[in-house]
Protein backbone atom coordinates (compact mmCIF):
# COMPACT_ATOMS: atom_id res chain seq x y z
CA UNK A 1 0.00 0.00 0.00
CA UNK A 2 2.75 2.08 0.76
CA UNK A 3 4.32 1.25 -2.68
CA UNK A 4 1.40 2.34 -4.39
CA UNK A 5 0.67 5.60 -2.68
CA UNK A 6 4.28 6.42 -2.82
CA UNK A 7 3.85 5.59 -7.33
CA UNK A 8 0.95 7.85 -7.36
CA UNK A 9 0.67 10.46 -4.57
CA UNK A 10 2.63 13.59 -4.74
CA UNK A 11 5.31 14.25 -1.90
CA UNK A 12 2.92 16.88 -0.67
CA UNK A 13 -0.78 14.96 -1.09
CA UNK A 14 1.10 12.34 0.98
CA UNK A 15 2.39 13.92 3.65
CA UNK A 16 -0.81 15.77 3.66
CA UNK A 17 -3.07 12.81 3.94
CA UNK A 18 -2.78 10.28 2.07
CA UNK A 19 -0.62 8.65 5.08
CA UNK A 20 -4.04 8.23 6.42
CA UNK A 21 -5.31 5.38 4.06
CA UNK A 22 -3.25 2.52 5.34
CA UNK A 23 -4.58 3.31 8.52
CA UNK A 24 -7.85 3.13 7.89
CA UNK A 25 -7.38 -0.27 5.57
CA UNK A 26 -5.65 -1.55 8.86
CA UNK A 27 -8.73 -0.62 11.11
CA UNK A 28 -11.36 -3.19 9.52
CA UNK A 29 -8.46 -5.68 8.83
CA UNK A 30 -8.20 -5.47 12.59
CA UNK A 31 -11.57 -6.45 13.12
CA UNK A 32 -11.70 -9.24 10.67
CA UNK A 33 -8.08 -10.55 12.93
CA UNK A 34 -10.06 -10.09 15.99
CA UNK A 35 -12.73 -11.90 14.52
CA UNK A 36 -11.05 -14.97 13.20
CA UNK A 37 -8.98 -15.14 16.85
CA UNK A 38 -12.41 -15.29 18.73
CA UNK A 39 -13.64 -18.04 16.51
CA UNK A 40 -10.41 -20.18 16.78
CA UNK A 41 -10.16 -23.78 19.05
CA UNK A 42 -8.07 -23.71 22.14
CA UNK A 43 -6.03 -26.75 23.12
CA UNK A 44 -7.26 -29.20 25.60
CA UNK A 45 -4.97 -28.85 27.87
CA UNK A 46 -5.84 -25.12 27.59
CA UNK A 47 -9.36 -25.56 28.13
CA UNK A 48 -8.27 -27.60 31.43
CA UNK A 49 -6.38 -24.78 32.98
CA UNK A 50 -9.00 -22.24 32.21
CA UNK A 51 -11.20 -24.59 33.58
CA UNK A 52 -9.42 -24.57 36.96
CA UNK A 53 -9.09 -20.96 36.70
CA UNK A 54 -12.86 -19.75 36.36
CA UNK A 55 -12.84 -18.52 40.28
CA UNK A 56 -9.21 -17.16 40.48
CA UNK A 57 -9.30 -13.73 42.24
CA UNK A 58 -7.23 -10.47 41.22
CA UNK A 59 -4.90 -11.51 43.73
CA UNK A 60 -4.17 -14.41 42.31
CA UNK A 61 -3.60 -13.46 39.15
CA UNK A 62 -1.04 -10.70 40.59
CA UNK A 63 0.85 -13.21 42.81
CA UNK A 64 0.78 -15.19 39.09
CA UNK A 65 2.43 -13.00 37.46
CA UNK A 66 4.97 -12.52 40.23
CA UNK A 67 5.61 -16.05 39.79
CA UNK A 68 6.50 -15.89 36.01
CA UNK A 69 8.65 -13.07 36.96
CA UNK A 70 10.83 -14.72 39.87
CA UNK A 71 10.29 -18.89 38.93
CA UNK A 72 10.62 -18.55 34.66
CA UNK A 73 13.16 -16.16 34.55
CA UNK A 74 15.71 -18.06 32.59
CA UNK A 75 12.86 -19.03 29.86
CA UNK A 76 12.40 -14.99 29.87
CA UNK A 77 15.55 -14.32 29.12
CA UNK A 78 15.88 -16.75 26.26
CA UNK A 79 12.41 -15.81 24.71
CA UNK A 80 13.72 -11.75 24.71
CA UNK A 81 17.22 -12.48 23.49
CA UNK A 82 16.15 -14.94 20.50
CA UNK A 83 13.33 -12.53 19.38
CA UNK A 84 16.33 -9.46 20.24
CA UNK A 85 18.40 -10.64 17.20
CA UNK A 86 15.73 -11.56 14.63
CA UNK A 87 18.67 -13.47 13.72
CA UNK A 88 15.91 -14.55 15.95
CA UNK A 89 12.97 -12.08 14.88
CA UNK A 90 13.43 -8.33 14.96
CA UNK A 91 16.67 -6.95 14.05
CA UNK A 92 16.75 -8.59 10.84
CA UNK A 93 13.07 -8.46 10.27
CA UNK A 94 13.14 -4.58 10.45
CA UNK A 95 16.85 -4.60 8.94
CA UNK A 96 15.47 -6.69 5.96
CA UNK A 97 11.96 -5.51 5.72
CA UNK A 98 11.72 -1.92 7.56
CA UNK A 99 14.71 0.35 6.98
CA UNK A 100 15.81 -1.10 3.74
CA UNK A 101 13.52 2.03 2.07
CA UNK A 102 14.85 4.56 4.15
CA UNK A 103 18.10 3.32 3.60
CA UNK A 104 18.07 2.99 -0.25
CA UNK A 105 16.29 6.74 -0.52
CA UNK A 106 18.04 8.80 2.29
CA UNK A 107 21.31 7.12 2.54
CA UNK A 108 22.17 5.45 -1.40
CA UNK A 109 20.05 8.22 -3.30
CA UNK A 110 18.23 5.37 -5.07
CA UNK A 111 14.24 5.87 -5.92
CA UNK A 112 12.24 5.58 -3.30
CA UNK A 113 9.05 3.69 -5.54
CA UNK A 114 11.23 1.49 -6.78
CA UNK A 115 13.04 0.34 -3.58
CA UNK A 116 9.65 -0.51 -1.78
CA UNK A 117 8.53 -2.11 -4.65
CA UNK A 118 11.82 -4.51 -4.69
CA UNK A 119 10.56 -4.74 -0.78
CA UNK A 120 7.64 -6.02 -2.01
CA UNK A 121 8.87 -8.57 -4.27
CA UNK A 122 11.24 -10.22 -1.50
CA UNK A 123 8.36 -10.34 1.08
CA UNK A 124 6.57 -12.01 -1.72
CA UNK A 125 9.19 -14.64 -2.61
CA UNK A 126 9.36 -15.03 1.61
CA UNK A 127 6.05 -16.79 1.76
CA UNK A 128 7.04 -19.91 -0.03
CA UNK A 129 10.34 -19.82 1.70
CA UNK A 130 9.13 -19.28 5.55
CA UNK A 131 6.69 -22.62 4.58
CA UNK A 132 9.79 -24.37 3.57
CA UNK A 133 11.93 -23.38 7.07
CA UNK A 134 9.14 -24.58 9.38
CA UNK A 135 8.56 -28.24 7.80
CA UNK A 136 12.24 -28.59 7.59
CA UNK A 137 12.73 -27.90 11.05
CA UNK A 138 9.86 -30.44 12.05
CA UNK A 139 12.32 -32.98 10.29
CA UNK A 140 15.71 -31.77 11.16
CA UNK A 141 14.91 -29.62 14.13
CA UNK A 142 14.20 -26.27 15.10
CA UNK A 143 18.09 -25.53 16.69
CA UNK A 144 19.78 -26.63 13.17
CA UNK A 145 17.53 -23.74 11.26
CA UNK A 146 17.68 -20.98 13.60
CA UNK A 147 21.52 -21.91 13.55
CA UNK A 148 21.71 -22.20 10.35
CA UNK A 149 20.03 -18.26 9.41
CA UNK A 150 22.03 -17.15 12.46
CA UNK A 151 25.65 -17.99 10.94
CA UNK A 152 24.60 -16.89 7.68
CA UNK A 153 23.57 -13.46 8.78
CA UNK A 154 27.35 -13.35 10.01
CA UNK A 155 28.01 -12.57 6.21
CA UNK A 156 25.85 -9.63 5.74
CA UNK A 157 28.81 -7.60 4.12
CA UNK A 158 28.13 -9.37 0.88
CA UNK A 159 24.51 -8.38 0.80
CA UNK A 160 24.99 -5.20 2.13
CA UNK A 161 27.76 -4.98 -0.54
CA UNK A 162 25.35 -5.75 -3.51
CA UNK A 163 22.88 -3.33 -1.74
CA UNK A 164 25.25 -0.86 -1.81
CA UNK A 165 25.68 -1.30 -5.82
CA UNK A 166 22.32 0.73 -6.36
CA UNK A 167 21.28 -0.94 -8.91
CA UNK A 168 17.41 -2.91 -9.35
CA UNK A 169 19.05 -6.43 -9.62
CA UNK A 170 21.53 -5.89 -7.14
CA UNK A 171 19.32 -4.66 -4.83
CA UNK A 172 17.43 -7.13 -4.91
CA UNK A 173 20.15 -10.14 -4.82
CA UNK A 174 21.27 -8.40 -1.71
CA UNK A 175 18.00 -8.01 -0.22
CA UNK A 176 16.44 -11.69 -1.31
CA UNK A 177 20.24 -12.85 1.02
CA UNK A 178 18.22 -11.22 3.98
CA UNK A 179 14.70 -12.47 3.49
CA UNK A 180 15.73 -16.12 2.73
CA UNK A 181 18.17 -15.83 6.37
CA UNK A 182 15.12 -14.08 7.89
CA UNK A 183 12.88 -17.16 6.77
CA UNK A 184 14.92 -19.44 8.86
CA UNK A 185 13.01 -17.63 11.68
CA UNK A 186 10.05 -16.41 10.80
CA UNK A 187 8.92 -20.55 10.11
CA UNK A 188 10.44 -21.60 12.92
CA UNK A 189 10.37 -19.29 15.70
CA UNK A 190 6.64 -19.34 16.54
CA UNK A 191 7.29 -23.45 17.82
CA UNK A 192 10.15 -23.23 20.15
CA UNK A 193 9.34 -19.78 21.74
CA UNK A 194 6.08 -21.32 23.45
CA UNK A 195 7.52 -24.53 24.14
CA UNK A 196 9.91 -22.44 26.96
CA UNK A 197 7.06 -21.72 29.36
CA UNK A 198 4.21 -24.28 30.95
CA UNK A 199 0.33 -24.29 29.50
CA UNK A 200 -0.70 -22.00 32.82
CA UNK A 201 1.96 -19.21 32.35
CA UNK A 202 2.37 -19.67 28.93
CA UNK A 203 0.77 -16.94 27.27
CA UNK A 204 1.37 -14.01 29.60
CA UNK A 205 5.32 -15.53 29.56
CA UNK A 206 5.73 -15.18 25.88
CA UNK A 207 4.09 -11.69 25.88
CA UNK A 208 6.07 -10.14 28.46
CA UNK A 209 9.50 -11.28 26.84
CA UNK A 210 8.45 -10.91 23.05
CA UNK A 211 7.19 -7.58 23.62
CA UNK A 212 9.97 -5.83 25.94
CA UNK A 213 12.32 -7.90 23.09
CA UNK A 214 10.56 -5.98 20.50
CA UNK A 215 10.25 -2.51 22.11
CA UNK A 216 13.46 -2.02 23.14
CA UNK A 217 16.14 -3.97 20.27
CA UNK A 218 13.60 -4.50 17.20
CA UNK A 219 12.08 -1.06 16.79
CA UNK A 220 15.23 0.87 18.08
CA UNK A 221 16.58 -1.31 15.15
CA UNK A 222 16.33 1.21 12.25
CA UNK A 223 17.00 4.20 14.55
CA UNK A 224 20.25 3.16 16.13
CA UNK A 225 21.13 2.19 12.62
CA UNK A 226 20.75 5.41 10.83
CA UNK A 227 22.60 7.12 13.59
CA UNK A 228 25.61 4.96 13.37
CA UNK A 229 25.58 5.59 9.76
CA UNK A 230 25.39 9.23 10.28
CA UNK A 231 27.81 9.77 12.85
CA UNK A 232 30.50 7.19 11.36
CA UNK A 233 29.98 7.63 7.81
CA UNK A 234 30.28 3.96 7.40
CA UNK A 235 27.78 2.75 4.99
CA UNK A 236 28.61 -0.64 5.73
CA UNK A 237 26.93 -0.15 9.34
CA UNK A 238 23.59 -1.93 9.03
CA UNK A 239 25.84 -5.51 8.64
CA UNK A 240 28.08 -4.99 11.53
CA UNK A 241 25.06 -4.23 13.43
CA UNK A 242 23.36 -7.36 11.50
CA UNK A 243 26.61 -9.53 12.58
CA UNK A 244 26.55 -8.38 16.03
CA UNK A 245 22.89 -9.39 16.28
CA UNK A 246 23.72 -13.04 15.15
CA UNK A 247 26.52 -14.09 17.67
CA UNK A 248 23.74 -13.16 20.66
CA UNK A 249 21.33 -15.07 18.42
CA UNK A 250 23.85 -18.06 18.48
CA UNK A 251 24.45 -18.00 21.79
CA UNK A 252 20.63 -18.16 22.83
CA UNK A 253 19.93 -20.72 20.13
CA UNK A 254 22.89 -23.20 21.55
CA UNK A 255 21.21 -22.41 25.09
CA UNK A 256 17.42 -23.45 23.87
CA UNK A 257 16.67 -27.36 24.67
CA UNK A 258 15.08 -28.49 21.29
CA UNK A 259 11.36 -28.69 20.66
CA UNK A 260 10.70 -30.61 17.64
CA UNK A 261 8.72 -33.85 18.07
CA UNK A 262 7.99 -33.00 21.81
CA UNK A 263 4.88 -32.24 23.15
CA UNK A 264 4.59 -28.58 24.99
CA UNK A 265 5.01 -28.27 28.65
CA UNK A 266 2.00 -28.82 30.24
CA UNK A 267 0.17 -31.05 27.38
CA UNK A 268 -0.06 -33.99 26.78
CA UNK A 269 1.71 -36.18 24.34
CA UNK A 270 0.32 -36.02 21.12
CA UNK A 271 0.47 -38.93 17.76
CA UNK A 272 -0.54 -38.41 14.37
CA UNK A 273 -0.54 -42.37 13.09
CA UNK A 274 -1.14 -45.84 14.70
CA UNK A 275 2.68 -46.42 14.23
CA UNK A 276 3.75 -43.41 16.16
CA UNK A 277 1.34 -44.44 19.05
CA UNK A 278 2.68 -47.73 19.32
CA UNK A 279 6.62 -46.19 19.13
CA UNK A 280 5.19 -44.34 22.30
CA UNK A 281 3.98 -47.24 24.68
CA UNK A 282 6.48 -49.14 23.69
CA UNK A 283 9.23 -46.21 24.90
CA UNK A 284 7.05 -46.23 27.89
CA UNK A 285 6.87 -49.49 28.65
CA UNK A 286 11.18 -49.46 28.44
CA UNK A 287 11.26 -46.96 30.93
CA UNK A 288 8.51 -48.50 33.15
CA UNK A 289 10.88 -51.70 32.96
CA UNK A 290 14.10 -50.20 33.60
CA UNK A 291 12.50 -48.09 36.57
CA UNK A 292 11.65 -51.83 37.67
CA UNK A 293 15.20 -53.45 37.68
CA UNK A 294 17.60 -53.67 40.71
CA UNK A 295 19.81 -50.51 40.20
CA UNK A 296 22.85 -52.25 39.13
CA UNK A 297 21.09 -54.20 36.87
CA UNK A 298 19.59 -51.10 35.10
CA UNK A 299 22.79 -49.49 34.95
CA UNK A 300 24.23 -52.68 33.24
Amino acid sequence: MVAVLTAVMSEQTLLSWGWRIPFMIAGPLGLIGLYIRMKLEETPAFQREAEKAEAVSHETTKQQFRDTLIRQWRPLLHAAAMYRPRADLNVTDYMALSYPPSYLSATLKFNETHGLFIVLVVMVLMMPLTLFAGRLSDRVGRKPVMLAGCVGLLLSIPALSLICMSTIPSIFAGMMILGALLSCFTGVMPSPLPALFPTKIRYGALAIGFNVSVSLFGGTTPLVTAWLVDKTGMLMMPAYYLMGASVIGIVSVLALHETAKKPLKGSPLAVASHSEAQAVLHGHRVASEMEDMPEGTARA
